[in-house]
């Protein structure tokens, strides 16, 4: 026989494991079908004096808490009936259609109540599914008794939601019957958030006064306790001086030193008071000064420019926290400073100088230094030349230690020019991309990584980007080609270009910026007729708006200074400012 047609050994055939589906999706329909025909049964639970039969071999797979009481030395594990306290029946009913069906029906009315039977019965799925049920589906008319239910259970999630919907409808929610039902505690963590959509701190303060009142003696002793939340430097002296007047203030002795202790402080100003202004540098000048802008009121203002240092980068952190990154070359290491923007008084403060050793081989026409934020971390990337191959070196700042820790490193293709790299914050990840080589890669904080995406090839040179929510916007020299990439579908898409309906010309790269979350580009143009000669004087400067609902770019009428401005790297950062402060100083 031909060794080919000999069978093969019995000890060289391997064993194998097999997984029949259909029975592991059929066997819970089968004890399914027991409950209901009554078969088998051998534990009835009691609640409120509905009795639910059931199995104990299911109940104990199902829910560690029935687990330990049928398999342990309790009188329930020897019962034929176990009366549960603190459950609802309705609750218990739906809990046993679950673990018999694995469906769970859940509602805005039952919620609660089905949270806590299932943290009784350590159901977890069905625990986690009511909580981001809950964060879900926060409304207005609901947020505070949802608040008060999450904070009182410790589930964070729906605080958070619950605390960031108040915050938004904070005029609203405080003229609520809801609001008066607050704990101390509750009211002060309500009123101490910098992201309290108020115009005005009086607006605060009466909501407090409001709360008191509601029942007067038994919360009036609060008063001294809640007034250091309340911003009194933030309002007007005859506000001020009013409310030293009012009655609840002048019935409690302390609460008068409270106040003026409040005033002489620096609190932030709320996140309702402050406007949305675009962080851009004037070139009419012989020093690249900064200067703030809202195009659609018209107003810009100078940031001080006395001892401004000669950066190399700038950013807006998520708590609105201004960063620019000076760099100074030595013959072994760089030397980073750090200065971040005082905003009451309109001065640049150092936060430190710190020292990072040289490992890539560069001259200064090779260098890109970047600075961006990820999660409330700063990271600080350099561009050089490793063994003829270009190297993203990178750092990340440790705010506890102040020093900068390295990260990992990454190489990529041949660079064509600076102008074409680009790095961006989209929610917990960093994006870097060359657009003259077409690559993009994410980078993971939390496993220190990076991985490949897929590159921006229909768009040879991107010269703006700017990330808004989940995605990357990102558009040519000219205007002409413009394009989103999502970043959770890691896919692009072409948007429509410049809507040019005459004779302009792109002078200058074009500045993409978000601004009161919509998706904005500054250009600077010139007229092609007028400028025939090549003298370029008279510049235009509009401003668009996209439009996502009609996919398309629409101009803004908007009244900007008559100097040169630009965006300091691929897009203009956007702060918050609270313009008395500028209008102060």
């Amino acid at each position: 026989m031909a060794a080919a047609d000999q069978e093969p050994h019995v000890s060289e055939v391997l064993p194998s494991s097999y997984q029949d589906e259909s029975y592991l999706h059929g066997f819970l329909g089968t004890v399914g079908d027991l409950q209901k025909a009554g078969a088998f049964q051998d534990v009835v639970l009691e609640v409120e004096g509905r009795r639910f039969p059931c199995h104990r071999l299911v109940l104990s797979a199902a829910s560690p808490y029935f687990r330990a009481m049928f398999t342990s030395d309790m009188a329930e594990s020897r019962q034929k009936t176990v009366v549960l306290q603190g459950l609802d029946a309705g609750m218990c009913n739906d809990i046993v259609s679950y673990i018999y069906s694995g469906t769970l029906h859940v509602s805005l009315d039952k919620v609660q109540p089905l949270y806590q039977a299932a943290d009784l019965l350590q159901l977890d799925y069905v625990r986690d599914t009511c909580s981001s049920y809950m964060a879900m589906n926060v409304v207005r008319s609901t947020c505070v008794d949802l608040y008060k239910f999450a904070d009182v259970i410790s589930i964070d999630i729906v605080r958070k939601a619950c605390l960031q919907l108040i915050h938004r409808n904070f005029v609203e929610v405080a003229s609520s019957d809801e609001f008066c039902s607050l704990s101390v505690n509750q009211l002060t963590e309500i009123i101490s958030h910098d992201e309290l959509d108020v115009k005005e701190e009086t607006t605060v303060w009466e909501a407090v006064v409001r709360w008191v009142q509601h029942s007067r003696e038994d919360r009036l002793h609060h008063l001294p306790s809640i007034l250091p939340h309340i911003r009194f430097n933030l309002m007007t002296s005859d506000d001020t001086a009013a409310i030293l007047e009012h009655p609840v203030v002048k019935e409690d002795p302390g609460s008068s030193e409270v106040i003026r202790n409040v005033v002489r402080s620096h609190l932030k100003p709320r996140l309702g008071m402050t406007t949305e202004m675009v962080l851009m540098y004037n070139t009419s000048r012989s020093s690249n000064d900064i200067f703030l802008l809202n195009p659609r009121e018209g107003e810009y203002f100078n940031v001080i420019e006395e001892d401004l240092p000669v950066f190399r980068d700038m950013t807006v952190t998520s708590d609105n926290n201004i960063y620019i990154l000076e760099s100074k070359e030595s013959e072994d290491e760089n030397q980073l400073s750090l200065f971040t923007y005082n905003h009451a008084e309109n001065v640049w403060d150092e936060t430190g100088v710190y020292s990072i050793s040289k490992e890539l081989e560069y001259g200064r026409e090779f260098l890109k230094e970047l600075l961006v934020e990820v999660d409330q971390t700063l990271y600080y990337l350099a561009v050089g030349i490793n063994e003829g191959r270009p190297l993203l070196q990178m750092r990340k700042h440790n705010q506890h230690t102040k020093q900068w820790q390295e990260c990992s490193k990454l190489p990529f293709n041949f660079i064509y020019s600076l102008a074409y790299i680009f790095t961006l914050s989209c929610g917990s990840h960093l994006y870097f991309f060359t657009s003259d080589t077409c690559t993009m890669h994410r980078y993971d904080p939390s496993q220190d990584q990076w991985s490949k995406q897929t590159p921006p090839i229909n768009i040879p040179k991107v010269c703006s980007a700017v990330a808004m929510g989940t995605e990357i916007f990102c558009t040519d020299r000219d205007f002409t080609q413009t394009m989103v990439y999502d970043t959770e579908s890691d896919r692009w898409q072409k948007l429509p270009g410049w809507p040019n309906q005459g004779n302009l010309a792109v002078d200058h790269h074009p500045s993409l910026f978000v601004l009161e979350n919509q998706l904005h580009i500054l250009l600077t143009c010139y007229d092609v007729q007028e400028d025939a000669a090549g003298s370029f004087e008279g510049y235009i400067r509009p401003i668009y708006v996209y439009d996502r609902s009609a996919d398309a770019w629409r101009e803004l009428r908007a009244t900007l200074p008559d100097i040169k401005c630009y965006a300091y790297g691929p897009c203009s950062p956007v702060a918050r400012i609270y313009l008395p402060y500028l209008k102060e100083t």
